[in-house]
């Protein structure tokens, strides 16, 4: 089966407007909506205004029309008139899996890929819309990101735009929009940008995204505190520890994006932690005046939608685009209908189809007929090995050569110390691999290590500590997932 990806040639984004005009940007984070209008002219952009209000409906899961009654009320609110608008999706709304990639001729190259994105991603081709960006390392090793959106908020977020009385031209990825901000076609560069309910990541290499994930974000109400920094740093240099070794050579650069105190704060957080790894820890507060194809006023602050508003503006193909292209009735009745001639042509093409198909209706017959003898010389044979297969499908549930629960196992009993300090009473494995161990710990220090333990396994996914009671000792107890592979 061939999966279905959205990787358009530049031929096919054609801007509504040749030049000039004006662009509203939106961009989803969480139960928050910014906005930016852009107008451009002779080469340049005009901020016209922009704008951000808190949604009381969920995108993700409120009646489309209804949201885009929401959405037209804060525009209204806000005094906005543009009806063009692009639409940025925060990097939780997607799928991603990243694919090593052979030296093999293009054609095997994209059979490979499809293959690894039935393999890794969750839904089936038919629920997603798949883009693609590919890099190359300064060694030579070659790979792609696979990104999927879900076809139904692709559906849901034109409708709610239409309900909106907004003309959609394009949904992208907002991280990925954001400009000069990867560096060198050399070399690697990990991108922050704080938002609302995570801290999005994006490693860049060799042209293309290496790596795209969700890092939990700092919940303080005035900017992160120092303090609330800690985990999110740890879980960064987690992250670079599990990158490909020849993607980890190449990064250089840390940059945070933003332009408020959480930025702000992290930025400094991370350059003490850093501090003596080799690592350039900047804070990008401001867009480059040059660097969307369009000049922008000095001291812009840094927006998703005011990027990927302006970079449409400048008619530069978007790095990520979700939104399928549309195909015109004109376009339609041209590829059905070409000339006079046709129908002349046509009818001697029918005539000669039709002495095709009885000459080959003919040589199906003699080869059923064949066939068939064929056939009944080994019915029984395979009415035998039929039986056989049934017995193996039967009985082959009763072995599973994973070893899942004694690995599980093995992993807690080397997440825990052995000094006694934090002991387990019970382990309860459940068939969708969630696990739940209860125990003892002597104090919270203590249980607070294992937990570190346990989040740097690769195979750990979703861990909470449900329940804690008494002190010196407390007793403990701990969810997570567990997955195989360590793939998300």
């Amino acid at each position: 089966m061939n999966w279905p990806h959205i990787d358009f040639p530049r031929r096919l984004f054609r801007p509504s407007r040749p030049r000039g005009g004006a662009l509203l940007g939106l961009a989803f984070d969480g139960s928050r909506l910014e906005g930016a209008v852009v107008r451009r002219s002779n080469g340049s952009a005009e901020i016209v205004q922009t704008f951000s209000a808190n949604l009381a409906l969920d995108p993700l899961e409120a009646e489309p029309v209804a949201l885009g009654r929401e959405i037209r009320q804060h525009l209204d609110a806000a005094g906005v008139r543009e009806r063009r608008c692009v639409v940025a999706v925060p990097l939780s709304w997607l799928f991603t899996l990243s694919v090593p990639l052979p030296e093999l001729p293009e054609a095997d190259l994209e059979n490979l890929i499809q293959i690894e994105a039935e393999r890794g991603f969750p839904s089936g081709p038919e629920t997603l819309v798949v883009a693609r960006s590919r890099y190359r390392t300064p060694t030579g090793a070659a790979g792609v990101t696979l990104l999927g959106l879900s076809r139904q908020h692709v559906t849901r977020i034109e409708m709610a735009l239409h309900a909106a009385h907004l003309r959609l031209v394009s949904i992208t990825l907002g991280l990925a929009a954001l400009p000069g901000l990867n560096g060198e076609a050399t070399e690697g560069v990990v991108t922050l940008v704080p938002g609302e309910q995570a801290v999005g990541l994006q490693v860049t290499c060799g042209g293309g995204m290496a790596l795209l994930r969700t890092l939990a974000a700092p919940t303080e109400p005035n900017g992160a505190a120092v303090a609330r920094l800690d985990p999110l740093a740890r879980e960064l240099r987690i992250t670079l520890g599990q990158l490909p070794p020849e993607v980890g050579e190449a990064v250089r650069y840390v940059r945070v994006v933003g332009a408020g105190p959480t930025a702000e704060n992290l930025a400094g957080r991370l350059r003490e932690r850093f501090a003596g790894s080799g690592l350039q820890i900047e804070w990008i507060r401001e867009l480059p005046p040059e660097s969307l194809g369009v000049k922008l006023p000095a001291g812009t602050g840094v927006s998703l939608p005011l990027a990927v508003a302006a970079r449409h503006l400048a008619q530069k193909a978007p790095a990520i685009e979700f939104l399928p292209p549309k195909v015109s009735r004109w376009q339609a009745l041209a590829a059905r209908y070409t000339t006079s001639r046709t129908v002349a042509t046509a009818t001697l093409t029918a005539a000669t189809v039709v002495l095709l198909v009885g000459a080959a209706f003919g040589v199906q017959q003699a080869r059923l007929m064949y066939w068939r003898a064929k056939w009944n010389g080994m019915r029984a044979q395979v009415a035998e090995l039929e039986a056989v297969q049934q017995r193996v499908r039967q009985f082959r549930p009763w072995y599973d050569e994973s070893f899942r629960s004694l690995t599980i196992l093995r992993r807690l009993t080397e997440a825990f110390p052995e000094d006694g300090t934090v002991s387990a009473k019970s382990v309860e494995i459940r068939p969708g691999t969630g696990v739940t161990c209860t125990g003892t710990a002597r104090d919270q220090a203590a249980l607070l290590r294992v937990r570190e333990k346990l989040q740097a396994l690769p195979e750990v996914r979703d861990l909470k500590v449900v329940q804690i009671r008494g002190n010196a000792p407390m007793q403990f107890t701990v969810n997570f997932q567990w997955t195989e592979s360590g793939s998300p």
